[in-house]
């Protein structure tokens, strides 16, 4: 019963995660220290300056030492960010062929049971059935048309011929001229006199 709630669930997180995180984290503190190391580096020139205009060269010349000292280490953690930065994109990049040659075989193994399936020895054979099927078919047609005589040819194409007269069957044309057509007369317009004369009454 323990076991049946208490199973823990299986992590998606791979250990090639696990270590570009970590990498990650690994960098982010170098920039912070990156970041502290140059906010320092500007305040101890600030204090060099002071120093000279207070006249104690020594003492400025002994901070510009430590500065200087202080911007080798911030080249060197620059090159160590640049190197992280790297190591992580190549495993990133690294991940995704892994999925790419996954998945290559996969398509090879899902093409192999395919081919179990059918067998080039099948399609052969199912294509040489074919053929004899239309082979035989063909023949049936050839003793179908050959055991009909002449006059039942006749017959098929005199009927044929019938059917498709019935399809375009058309009113005959007249032998006979159609008459001619004598054309209207235009009405005639009213003459102004008898206009007039209408007006008057």
């Amino acid at each position: 019963m323990g076991n049946l709630f208490g199973r823990k669930k299986q992590s998606r997180v791979t250990e090639q995660d696990k270590a570009v995180l970590q990498l990650k984290q690994q960098r982010d503190k170098l920039k912070q220290y990156q970041k502290r190391i140059t906010q320092q580096l500007e305040r101890e020139r600030e204090v060099a300056r002071q120093l000279l205009r207070d006249g104690r060269k020594e003492r400025a010349k002994l901070l510009l030492k430590k500065k200087r000292y202080q911007e080798q280490l911030l080249d060197k953690t620059e090159n160590q960010i640049t190197s992280l930065e790297t190591m992580v994109q190549n495993i990133e990049f690294a991940q995704i062929e892994m999925k790419v040659v996954e998945g290559l075989q996969i398509g090879n193994e899902c093409l192999k049971k395919m081919h179990q399936v059918m067998s080039f020895e099948e399609v052969e054979r199912i294509l040489e059935e074919t053929q004899e099927a239309v082979e035989y078919q063909r023949q049936i047609d050839e003793l179908l048309s050959g055991s009909f005589t002449q006059e039942d040819e006749d017959t098929i194409l005199e009927e044929l011929n019938a059917i498709t007269q019935e399809q375009l069957d058309l009113p005959e044309v007249p032998s006979e001229p159609l008459p001619e057509k004598k054309p209207e007369k235009a009405p005639t317009k009213a003459r102004p006199q008898q206009v007039d004369m209408v007006a008057a009454s």
